[in-house]
């Protein structure tokens, strides 16, 4: 999938959301959890509820990996009923690998030949070599860490180098040189919303992923403010606030008005920030 063919899909849908399967075998609803395949039923029913509204899923591997070999199946059998039933999709296989040589080629053949999602998330601190492999599929992306959301992430993200760049602005402007805005997005978080904008100086034309949307608290008015560019550019991950807004047998039907909820939200932010009638 290219930009372009991203962007069709968010104008086509009003929205720019994308649902993180963070799928806790805990927190299934009561009745699923005896299921001999529960975390596969419960995100094929989050996904059929949700994919009116959202133009992206996001399987978060650690949540499947925890579940051991099951948890793996699960994770095959979602990706294979989202590319049967709803073709549009991207799917971001939120595995954040980071290695090099012979072992990221092996994570680019598992993600894109095995599995085949459309993109990685990615640590590019070993640089280069950890992405490269994963440039060189056709139509697939790597979703480079850039800013990310959480408390620590000031440890490095955001320390000065001696050039007078933050690190993850050295980050953006070594690696916008690797490849393109059809293969490479990045991650910024939601609750650092009002960096967006230095950010969009940097890499004004790609798209970024943006998590931290809903329970973590970032403000989606805030994120489209300051990170939209002129094809949106954006794709605002919720995970939590929509898989989990209820955990009766009526999961399925909360987690779509959810998702609604959402995406009317982003139809407006759309209308009104690329001047587009919808």
């Amino acid at each position: 999938m290219t930009s372009q063919e991203l962007f069709e899909q968010i104008v086509a849908k009003k929205s720019f959301l994308c649902v993180g399967l963070d799928t806790d075998m805990r927190k299934l609803p009561a009745h699923l959890k005896d299921s001999d395949d529960a975390i596969f039923e419960f995100n094929r029913a989050i996904i059929d509820a949700t994919a009116p509204f959202t133009v992206a899923y996001k399987p978060n591997l650690a949540f499947y990996e925890a579940a051991g070999l099951d948890g793996w199946r699960a994770f095959e059998k979602t990706v294979a009923y989202l590319r049967a039933e709803y073709p549009e999709m991207f799917i971001i296989a939120d595995a954040k690998r980071g290695d090099i040589g012979n072992t990221s080629q092996m994570y680019a053949r598992t993600f894109f030949e095995t599995v085949d999602v459309d993109s990685v998330t990615l640590s590019p601190y070993m640089g280069l070599d950890t992405v490269a492999p994963f440039l060189q599929y056709p139509g697939r992306w790597a979703t480079i860490l850039a800013l990310t959301s959480n408390a620590s992430a000031s440890d490095f993200e955001t320390e000065q180098t001696a050039s007078g760049d933050k690190l993850y602005e050295v980050v953006l402007r070594k690696s916008r040189q690797w490849g393109t805005v059809d293969n490479i997005m990045y991650v910024v978080g939601a609750t650092k919303a009002e960096m967006l904008s230095s950010i969009r100086k940097i890499v004004p034309d790609h798209f970024l992923l943006v998590p931290g949307v809903g329970a973590q608290g970032g403000s989606l008015s805030e994120v489209a403010r300051y990170g939209m560019n002129d094809r949106c550019g954006l794709l605002v991950n919720s995970s939590r606030a929509i898989i989990y807004a209820d955990s009766s047998e009526r999961f399925a039907d909360a987690a779509g008005q959810a998702a609604k909820d959402m995406r009317d939200q982003m139809a407006g932010l759309l209308e009104s920030g690329l001047h587009i009638r919808l």
